[in-house]
């Protein structure tokens, strides 16, 4: 009795202390809302004004929540609610495989689904040219009616035919699921099994249920945001500081835009942020406290990152910044050095299964792509190197500033076309305060400042190189990056700028509460503007 009475003053407590960030909220998606809305909307608005009241009440409800939970030993527990609550609507609201690659990814997943961990490709290599021309529908052997590709069902036809298409556009969303074998010409064969097991997990539950065949896509889909949820918020509970801005960058539009898919991106975010937030843990750990499976775990860690995105293998180096006093083992940097090597020796052994298995997509025909001729070109023409390394860090970059609330439409030929400047600015506005001056940012050293700095970088650049050799036509500089790549390198910043803010007491204390009024604020305004672009 005596703890439903706590519970119930926790959450009297909490909604006193509430009521005047409810306001800032409402005041907050109310702007934001009205930046996306166009004369669309206005002439059928029922659908818009449903979204705003549902928002609206579950913002409401998760404010309180944290309220209920405000502390930093319990800010893992508004994570993982958080990203839930939102991820799910985000994942039936988004149209029909309309995420980038999402078609691609949900054939892995289905492959998987039926206990495939590694698709088998079926057919010659002599037969590509049979599976790809230059067609808008290359990409998919079920269209050419060809006899190579990976196996999976018919009902992979409903997905395709329909895509960007929301369920109110197609009669068809309620059709079982059909079980007929096709073959399909791109199944992400290159990406590790693991990447596709919360995705695979939904999808079984589908089939196993018996449900209609969209179930397919939004199980797939929230089995992949639970798996990212459960990631966020390990991240969150063990990083020993910065958990505000671990959190800030996990739930910023695009992540969860890519975490409410079947994308294998959510798990690339998701194993970015609790590397580095087990490297904040080692490095504000207390001296002699640490044991030599810590760095077994951080490799472990870095190893399942890096084989789902092999630039990102280089965070194992984030061990050598960690202050060797505060491990027992005084010969700790031998085991560091070879947990190091070890992650390293299996990415490379890694790589060449990967590489060849991009030839199994429909890359290797549309864009002409191919890594060893794509290195030679490189070898004999040096200057184009420069050109990729201005490149990158203008226009390139550039893009990626601005990908922070732009969202991709898979028949838009376009692509990344969305223009919110307002919410853009407002991102920029809030994670520049949030990363760069955090008002309880922790001391970093500056070996500590510079190293991560070197490891962001060679992430970045490693990742813009990989593009070059296995997207751009050789000869050419088209990568084909996104926000999305690089989404884990936001979160390094704080441990970067060693910048403090003198703010008021007051403030500096309410800040994290602010901070995370914004974060679902934020959130919110990503259902909002799906809302008004897609209905």
């Amino acid at each position: 009795m005596s703890n439903s009475n706590g519970d119930s003053r926790n959450f009297t407590q909490a909604l006193r202390e509430s009521k005047r960030y409810w306001i800032i909220y409402l005041i907050f998606i109310a702007i934001t809302c009205a930046s996306t809305i166009t004369a669309k909307n206005l002439k059928d608005p029922q659908f818009e004004i449903a979204t705003f009241a549902i928002v609206a009440v579950l913002g409401i409800l998760c404010i309180t929540y944290y309220f209920m939970h405000d502390s930093k030993d319990e800010l893992y527990k508004v994570a993982f609610v958080i990203i839930i609550c939102f991820g799910i609507i985000s994942a039936l609201i988004v149209p029909i495989v309309d995420v980038s690659d999402e078609l691609e990814h949900l054939t892995r997943a289905e492959i998987t689904s039926q206990g495939v961990l590694v698709p088998h490709w079926n057919g010659g290599e002599h037969n590509l040219d049979r599976l790809y021309n230059h067609t808008d529908n290359a990409r998919y052997s079920t269209k050419l009616n060809v006899d190579v590709g990976f196996e999976t069902i018919e009902s992979h036809m409903f997905f395709l035919n329909n895509r960007e298409n929301t369920v109110f556009d197609t009669p068809h969303d309620t059709d079982k699921i059909n079980y007929t074998p096709i073959l399909d010409g791109s199944a992400f064969e290159q990406n590790p099994f693991y990447g596709y097991l919360p995705q695979a997990i939904g999808i079984f539950l589908a089939k196993l249920l018996d449900l209609n065949v969209i179930w397919i896509l939004w199980l797939g889909r929230i089995g992949n945001l639970i798996c990212y949820a459960g990631l966020i918020s390990l991240a969150v509970r063990k990083a020993s500081a910065l958990k505000v801005p671990l959190l800030a960058v996990a739930c910023i539009p695009i992540t969860i835009y890519q975490a409410a898919s079947v994308s294998i991106d959510s798990m690339i975010i998701g194993l970015g942020i609790l590397a580095i937030a087990y490297f904040i843990y080692l490095y504000k750990s207390e001296p002699g406290s640490l044991e030599t499976k810590e760095i077994a775990i951080f490799c472990a860690i870095s190893l399942l990152l890096g084989l789902c995105k092999l630039s990102y293998l280089a965070f194992v180096f984030l061990l050598l910044l960690v202050p060797k006093e505060n491990f027992k083992n005084e010969n700790i940097r031998r085991y560091m050095l070879l947990g190091i090597l070890i992650v390293a020796a299996v990415g490379v052994l890694w790589s060449t299964y990967s590489t060849p298995a991009l030839m199994h997509s429909w890359r290797s025909k549309l864009n002409y792509m191919n890594p060893s001729m794509q290195l030679q070109f490189l070898i004999g023409h040096p200057l184009h190197i420069l050109y990729f390394l201005k490149q990158i860090f203008t226009f390139n970059l550039g893009s990626v500033v601005n990908g922070l609330f732009n969202f991709f439409g898979a028949n838009n030929p376009n692509h990344y076309s969305d223009n919110y400047i307002l919410i853009t600015v407002l991102i920029w506005i809030f994670l520049a305060a949030t990363l760069l001056f955090y008002p309880k940012k922790v001391e970093f050293n500056s070996k500590a400042e510079l190293g991560t700095l070197a490891i962001l970088l060679i992430v970045y650049v490693g990742t813009c190189f990989i593009q070059l050799l296995t997207w751009s036509d050789v000869g050419h500089r088209y990568l084909g990056v996104s926000t999305r790549y690089f989404i884990p390198l936001f979160a390094l910043l704080p441990i970067i700028v060693p910048a403090k803010v003198k703010l008021p007491d007051r403030f500096r204390e309410k800040y994290d509460d602010y901070a995370v009024v914004l974060i679902i604020g934020f959130m919110a305004t990503l259902i909002l503007a799906f809302a008004t672009k897609y209905y």
